[in-house]
């Protein structure tokens, strides 16, 4: 499988410089840092949050889990879950199942990043598939996603709360 001609389309609209890093199937983003021979905290994984009638995507680094707790604060929400797959697939057009990127706005849902995002120079995310990673400029993705940004992502440690 390929990029999703929709993600391409828009990077290449916006004239973002890219790479595309084919690897191994991958079904995680830390087995997918691994396969595309990238640092874990450089690796931006999608997590789609449901909060009351709508979704987010929440973006952080792979070695990180959504704090909920955390998450509903800034979102001023009493209900904040992960998504079951069954919920979000058909927001995702054109992309595999848990394959999103980090760029919700494509796809009709607002976009949370995890301030720890802004630390790297780049960020390498999944390219619509398991088998494509995307790297490219954290700015860029920050210019063309207007993620809100805020402090959610605690440690790879599973704590109370958290995803």
């Amino acid at each position: 499988m390929s990029v999703a001609a929709k993600l391409k389309q828009y990077l290449d609209d916006n004239k973002v410089e890219y790479t595309l890093l084919p690897h191994p199937r991958t079904y995680t983003a830390q087995d997918t840092a691994q396969s595309a021979h990238v640092s874990g905290k450089e690796m931006a994984k999608s997590v789609v949050i449901k909060t009351g009638d709508r979704f987010i995507l929440a973006v952080l680094p792979a070695p990180n889990r959504v704090d909920l707790e955390r998450l509903r604060e800034v979102l001023d929400s009493k209900e904040a879950r992960v998504a079951d797959e069954s919920e979000f697939a058909s927001l995702f057009l054109g992309c595999e199942a848990g394959a999103m990127p980090p760029f919700g706005n494509l796809y009709g849902v607002e976009v949370y990043a995890d301030q720890s995002l802004a630390q790297d120079e780049e960020i390498v995310f999944n390219a619509c598939t398991h088998e494509d990673a995307i790297r490219m400029r954290y700015k860029d993705f920050e210019r063309l996603a207007n993620p809100k940004i805020a402090n959610f992502a605690a440690s790879g440690q599973k704590a109370t709360g958290s995803c």
